[in-house]
């Protein structure tokens, strides 16, 4: 107990040194997600954008494993996609033990919803939107993900951050 309230005492840190004081709800949110799950701002799991928190998809994946997640399939819906246009849908399900019968996902990705900076990778995003949304819903983790988001979004992260990519990731830049 005394270890979660630490961690959750430096997560919390962490986060205000990052992203200025935080609003009470915006506290409670992280609060509640790193108590249920073990996410970690720290470990790059979660970003703050705007007003609200996301969970990125290195998240889910370390959360699914350390919950012994028994597999994930995605099945590309070809009667959805146009790959001449590269344009992708997904379904992802979720195994979340031996005996569950399945959480499942949607995802879809093409040129105009994805970054420019994955132009071309439009097949791989649809299906990490479709994994995304399956892991979220086994889990129980009411936020979505950054990988959800649309290009516009990102495209105003880059605006309001005169041009530089946004702060998705904390790797080399927060001692634990």
């Amino acid at each position: 107990m005394n270890t979660l309230r630490n961690n959750l005492a430096r997560e919390i840190r962490i986060a205000k040194s990052l992203y200025g004081n935080l609003h009470k709800s915006a506290t409670g949110i992280l609060t509640q997600l790193i108590r249920k799950t073990r996410l970690s701002i720290i470990h790059g799991d979660i970003v703050l954008i705007g007003d609200s928190w996301y969970v990125k998809h290195s998240g889910l994946l370390a959360l699914a494993n350390r919950r012994h997640c028994h597999g994930i399939c995605s099945k590309l819906i070809l009667a959805a996609s146009q790959p001449d246009n590269s344009k992708w849908v997904f379904k992802a399900t979720v195994f979340s033990s031996p005996s569950c019968q399945g959480f499942v996902g949607y995802g879809d990705a093409n040129p105009s919803n994805v970054s420019p900076l994955v132009h071309g990778a439009e097949m791989r995003v649809a299906e990490t939107r479709a994994v995304n949304p399956a892991l979220r819903k086994a889990y129980g983790i009411g936020i979505c993900s950054l990988e959800e988001l649309g290009a516009l979004t990102f495209e105003k992260q880059m605006r309001e951050n005169g041009g530089k990519l946004p702060l998705l990731s904390l790797q080399n830049r927060v001692d634990p």
